[in-house]
């Protein structure tokens, strides 16, 4: 079983391969609210704001609410709620911050309130600020929920805040389905806290096509999970098909960074990162934010890894995933995680947070790729919409440069053997810049490769160190990351 405690801590305790786990038992939400109630232990607030009424609803549809609920409140009015928990500087009210001042707040106000006269409680705050679709549709419909719960008497607080796209086409199904969400949030944190990745499978049960959850925090006294590894199970579990983390290894939003930047992302496999990958993203970026329309204070770079990249032809190796994430983390890289086989998805999703221009380095050989299977596999009349998921007018492809093979020359995206069929609108997007050479690459490096890096570094043979970051062959031989051949202690989950 892996053992994710910190950046420098990562090993499996027995197998790769963990046991099958058992199948969980599904509950209705009637059913997890009225456990929840029956339980004397748990007791909590629910703070509403905007369409987010629902929650505290099912506590006090199913019955015996009175041993669980000390206050509802929903500071509706902006005015109102502003003297409770602060202004905005964004001016937005659909935040994380927001959701922080409300937990904040209520959990304070509630542990200095009841300590003394409920010594043997566990105390919790929900919270939630939420807007759903309007009525002529210019919103699609987002929240923030939030849960700080203790899980013994006098004990710390544990916090779990997440952020979710409804994706109903309806005001009232929104609402509803938050407060599904809402209930299996807190019937997850209090019965299935021992089992972080059966928590978070469980936040879409009732929900699944209606709620998509594309940023999640689990952290606490009570929780050593690397929340990393949430954002891989949120996608391997279809909560979301894109989630994201920073350098710190802490999920993070594109509402609350990305919004109407200039985004530049860089997709690879990682496995190691190699002085090939480093240039990639330096090269890159630098080319990108010199473009005269773009403003570098307000540019972002972003590493991608695909879910399909990562499994392979194997099962999902979750180990093998945060080593590559350790050293993205390391080199100051904020990582995607996606189930987005086609750019075009990626493309759509950042649009929804207004980026522009967005910059997408690729290999040539991917670019070759990329060009021919759009080609093979739109032969119907269908060309040039199929070249239109990517082509917009807000999007350019950096290509970078590699070796031919059994030849010295170099391919480029001025030479690379596109299919003939598809040369001259091939040549029109060389014209119209929307693809173009990486300028200033690394000519010496090109002749490295991630999976030659990768044998030698599980062989224990000597050589590797050259071909890596400086950063990268010291984390690689301190944490025994892929297999380097060293003895290393082994902790508990």
């Amino acid at each position: 079983m892996f053992n994710p405690t910190s950046n420098s801590e990562l090993s499996y305790i027995g197998s790769d391969k963990p046991p099958a786990p058992m199948p969980r038992q599904l509950l209705e939400t009637e059913q997890k609210a009225l456990e929840i109630n029956l339980d004397p232990r748990i007791y909590g607030t629910f703070a509403e704001i905007g369409a987010g009424q629902e929650v505290a609803r099912h506590f006090f549809q199913v019955g015996a609410a009175a041993g669980t609920i000390a206050k509802t409140m929903s500071a509706y009015d902006k005015v109102y709620s502003d003297q409770i928990y602060g202004t905005e500087p964004s001016g937005r009210y659909v935040c994380e911050s927001r959701i922080h001042k409300m937990i904040d707040h209520e959990y304070e106000l509630m542990v200095d309130r009841l300590r003394h006269d409920r010594p043997d409680t566990n105390f919790f705050v929900f919270a939630d600020t939420v807007a759903a679709v309007n009525y002529t549709r210019t919103i699609r419909g987002n929240g923030w929920l939030g849960l700080r719960f203790q899980l013994t008497p006098n004990g710390g607080g544990n916090d779990l805040l997440l952020h979710a796209r409804m994706l109903d086409n309806d005001n009232q199904l929104q609402q509803q389905a938050i407060g599904i969400l809402g209930v299996n949030m807190i019937y997850g944190a209090y019965h299935l806290h021992s089992k972080p990745e059966e928590l978070v499978e469980s936040l879409l049960d009732g929900l699944k096509g209606r709620i998509a959850i594309d940023m999640m925090v689990l952290s606490g006294p009570d929780f050593s999970v690397d929340n990393r590894l949430l954002s891989l199970w949120m996608v391997k579990h279809a909560l979301t098909d894109i989630t994201m983390f920073d350098p710190r290894g802490r999920s993070i939003h594109p509402s609350e960074f990305l919004y109407r930047k200039a985004v530049m992302v860089v997709r690879g496999s990682f496995r190691p990162t190699t002085l090939v990958n480093a240039d990639m993203l330096e090269a890159g970026y630098k080319q990108f934010r010199s473009e005269e329309h773009i403003d570098p204070s307000k540019s972002f770079l972003l590493t991608e890894l695909t879910l399909d990249n990562l499994q392979g032809n194997s099962e999902l190796n979750e180990r093998d995933y945060l080593h590559r994430a350790t050293l993205l983390n390391a080199l100051g890289q904020t990582v995607i995680i996606s189930n987005y086989h086609r750019y075009g998805d990626l493309i759509e999703y950042l649009s929804l947070y207004k980026v522009s221009p967005l910059g997408i380095v690729v290999g040539v050989n991917d670019l070759l790729q990329l060009i021919s299977d759009k080609y093979y596999a739109n032969q119907d009349g269908r060309l040039l919409a199929a070249f239109g998921e990517i082509f917009t007018r807000n999007v350019k492809l950096y290509v970078y440069p590699a070796q031919q093979e059994g030849s010295a020359d170099l391919m480029t995206a001025e030479n690379v053997p596109i299919p003939e069929g598809v040369k001259f609108l091939y040549r029109h997007l060389l014209d119209s810049g929307q693809i173009v050479d990486i300028e200033e690459y690394k000519a010496e490096n090109l002749h490295i490769y991630s999976r030659e890096v990768l044998n030698l570094i599980r062989d224990g043979e000597d050589g590797w160190e050259s071909m890596v970051p400086e950063r990268v062959a010291k984390l690689v031989k301190q944490d025994c990351l892929f297999g380097y051949p060293a003895e290393k202690l082994e902790f508990e989950y």
